[in-house]
């Protein structure tokens, strides 16, 4: 093997590892989320499968020619690649959460272990002399590594955003298929059968992936978005991201508030502000603009901004939730703390957090800095309201809480008063509202208002919210945990508990 073919080959392999890393992300994302647990595990099991592959790879390559195994050994990891999304969307389809990690293990295992063991056995095929070692070996891995960081770039800047997942798996198998028969026809050492069975599993893991269940409608770049029919409601849709019900949109009412969260935040805006004024508010977070369609039809001629950093997600709005021209609404593609630099000081009456990641506020939304932002375009009477999602002792929203104390004058908390009980169980939690504003909130008004929606929940200020919070840290920049505190019950997450 010459060292041009042996580096192409480690440069392509460990290529191929990274993108079945992050792709595996975006596959395991309707059925875990994408919270800081769901890349470590996916990163993790990467990494073990690439140390496993590497050492058992250089084992190998002192005890059976390389030559008779480097086919084999790219041909099957074709097969796994292909069959992955069958395997875990067939996993996810059955609610079983071992299974479906055993399923997931398995797909980034497999084929990261046997792709990783081919740079080691291309070593030993390359190295004729032993002087020349560390340059051999040298040059392979800084080789292998410029394959992952391609693989890595291509992926994320590319393949995500152009390709579905199955699509970009399948392929990559039929790649790596046509890979190891180039190899095959080199050195051969793979006998026809081998190469007739690993191209079978390749073509039926590609029919299997097609027509198992995929749970998306569309693969965005960030989600897997679906959009439902309420079968109790003929113009009701429910926009699902991921694991969540991010939004519920009437189509034909735009006054129609389906979750008991909108419908709070429809209360702060309620109550913050005279009935009918029109108010310059800003979302962070789009999803299907329920809020911003609420403002425009109860008070004409306001204007809402929003920040949604899903590009598929706006065309979910327009293409399927018929979403494309709400009067006064203009929806910017791009990350919300980045959007908030371009609003100027003391020009917004309201902002509306309401960005996920997964089941959580992403960190940099939920920090002191973020929210010294926020308070910076706000007029001086301006109020800030946010939906939060936490489990359990609330440890997430009690930080949060905290943090919002720290840069306004005026907090107050809405949630239902089980969430709010805040019981050390698993099946404890669900979404509460924060608001802060450096006016006096009147509270009284805001409770009264939620009773007339029949929403229900509760509202804390003051030396009870002092108490609820309970001496909870402030988010910041430097230290901002919001996946630790948030999920202290795994199996709760994975469970998609929805926003209600």
């Amino acid at each position: 093997m010459s060292g041009r073919v042996a580096g192409a080959l480690v440069f392509w392999t460990n290529a191929a590892v990274l993108v079945v890393e992050l792709v595996a992300l975006r596959l395991l994302a309707p059925y875990l989320g994408l919270t800081l647990q769901t890349n470590t595990l996916v990163i993790g099991t990467a990494l073990a499968a690439i140390a496993a592959g590497s050492w058992l790879g250089g084992r190998a390559a002192d005890r059976v020619a390389p030559r008779l195994v480097l086919g084999p050994l790219v041909g099957v990891s074709g097969a796994a690649v292909a069959v992955t999304p069958f395997l875990v969307r067939g996993a996810g389809a059955t609610g079983d959460g071992l299974l479906l990690l055993l399923a997931a293990g398995g797909t980034i295992l497999v084929p990261g272990a046997l792709l990783s063991a081919v740079t080691p056995m291309v070593t030993k095929l390359v190295l004729t002399d032993l002087d020349e070692t560390g340059t051999v070996v040298g040059r392979l891995s800084g080789i292998g590594t410029a394959g992952a960081i391609v693989g890595t770039v291509v992926t994320g800047f590319v393949l995500v955003s152009t390709v579905p997942v199955t699509g970009i798996l399948v392929g990559l198998g039929v790649a790596l298929l046509l890979t190891a028969l180039a190899v095959d026809l080199g050195v051969r050492g793979w006998s026809r059968r081998g190469r007739a069975v690993t191209a079978g599993v390749v073509a039926a893991g590609g029919l299997l992936a097609v027509v198992a269940p995929g749970g998306c409608d569309v693969e965005t770049t960030y989600h897997c978005a679906r959009v439902e029919a309420d079968p109790e409601r003929e113009g009701g849709r429910v926009l699902v991201l991921d694991t969540l019900r991010h939004s519920y949109v009437d189509l034909d009412d735009p006054e129609h508030l389906e979750f008991a969260y909108v419908q709070a935040i429809a209360s702060v805006a309620d109550t913050a502000f005279p009935a009918g004024e029109a108010l310059r508010a800003h979302h962070l977070g789009g999803g299907g603009l329920t809020l911003p369609r609420y403002l425009a039809a109860v008070r004409p001629g306001t204007t809402s901004t929003v920040s949604e950093i899903d590009p598929g997600v706006v065309q979910v709005d327009e293409e399927r939730l018929d979403l494309g021209d709400v009067p006064g609404v203009e929806v910017r593609v791009e990350d919300a703390r980045l959007g908030l630099e371009r609003v100027a000081d003391d020009s917004v009456d309201l902002v509306v957090g309401d960005a996920f990641g997964g089941v959580s506020v992403p960190f940099h939304l939920a920090t002191r800095e973020a929210m010294v932002q926020v308070r910076r375009v706000l007029v001086d009477d301006g109020v800030y309201a946010a939906n939060l999602i936490d489990y359990g002792p609330l440890a997430f929203a009690r930080a949060e809480l905290a943090t919002l104390g720290a840069v306004w004058e005026h907090v107050a908390l809405l949630g239902d008063p089980d969430t709010l009980a805040r019981r050390d169980t698993p099946e404890a939690g669900g979404n509460v509202v924060a608001v802060a504003s450096d006016a006096p909130l009147d509270t009284t008004a805001l409770a009264r208002r939620l009773d007339e929606r029949g929403v229900g929940w509760d509202v804390l200020s003051g030396d009870a919210l002092e108490a609820w919070v309970d001496g909870a840290q402030v988010l910041t920049d430097d230290h901002a945990p919001v996946d630790q505190l948030l999920t202290p019950y795994p199996a709760v997450v994975r469970s998609g508990h929805t926003r209600r």
